[in-house]
């Protein structure tokens, strides 16, 4: 009888045991679930996502000819906002400020031609890709500036953002990155045409179209140089799984629908949402 108490006594002690690491463990799974699924909740009770943008890059987040807001970005935010029954607010800064304001809640994402890198990843959660592209630089057509291979950066006057990877680009090769704040297109272009700068070392697309949209400039895209292939995503708080999985089912969805193709040809006259064909170099020896 006293070894059969004993052993009832071991019994209801070990289960004790075993209930209260699995409370815990539970409680620790719920607050994890809870955290990840907090910025979505907060955004469901507003009915609103608060995107960051600059409004100065053409083809991506720019104004047209009535004011108003567009590019292919922000027009993919709105329908990702629109198939989740959200209303979708756009707050106009700076790229050296996008990142912070995402970290400080400041805004809820980021879209503005922003690359997925693996240091950011580290910090911010980012959607599945919606753009595919790679880097070029904007010359002087004249004489290309002088720069006819990646190594011939070095001593030259690169325009750009300071916190971009192309200014980090520049910088590898040894240019001096000139910054403007949130400036538009124009003044990085014409600053190249006069010899303020040099090159401008960006994104394909938009480097496509900010030559495209002024002519009368000396400048070109480079007509040998490709490089650094990239991917573009929506930004978000590194805890925002919820959130992210949200964004990334309804990105899979405009793929497969062909909406996210219609809207790189109406932007970029070319399917800017599929991988670019060709041999893009790899840039050795970049911490991104």
């Amino acid at each position: 009888m006293l070894l059969f108490s004993l052993l009832a006594f071991i019994s209801l002690f070990v289960a004790c045991g075993e209930g209260d690491e699995n409370q815990t463990a539970s409680d620790d799974t719920n607050a994890t679930e809870e955290l990840k699924s907090e910025k979505w909740d907060e955004i469901q009770e507003k009915g609103e996502i608060v995107a960051g943008t600059s409004g100065t890059l053409i083809g991506a987040s720019t104004y047209d000819e009535n004011d108003n807001l567009t590019g292919y970005d922000v027009e993919v935010m709105r329908e990702i906002a629109e198939r989740l029954d959200l209303e979708v607010s756009f707050e106009i800064m700076g790229i050296d400020s996008m990142l912070p304001a995402v970290e400080s809640g400041r805004i809820d994402v980021a879209v503005n031609d922003i690359e997925a890198t693996d240091n950011r990843k580290k910090q911010f959660a980012f959607s599945e890709p919606y753009k595919y592209s790679y880097s070029t630089m904007v010359v002087r057509e004249e004489d290309n500036s002088g720069i006819e291979s990646l190594e011939d950066l070095e001593g030259k006057r690169a325009g750009g953002g300071a916190t971009t990877i192309y200014s980090q680009i520049a910088e590898h090769f040894g240019a001096e990155v000139v910054t403007y704040g949130n400036a538009p297109n124009e003044a990085y272009l014409r600053d190249v045409d006069n010899g303020n700068t040099d090159v401008i070392v960006n994104d394909y697309y938009l480097s496509k179209f900010g030559v495209g949209g002024f002519p009368e400039l000396d400048i070109h895209l480079h007509p040998d140089l490709k490089f650094h292939p990239t991917e573009q995503a929506v930004v978000m708080d590194l805890d925002a799984e919820t959130l992210q999985q949200k964004i990334n089912e309804t990105l899979a969805e405009m793929r497969e629908d062909g909406t996210l193709t219609e809207l790189a040809i109406e932007f970029y006259q070319e399917d800017a949402s599929q991988k670019p064909e060709g041999e893009i170099e790899e840039i050795e020896g970049l911490d991104l």
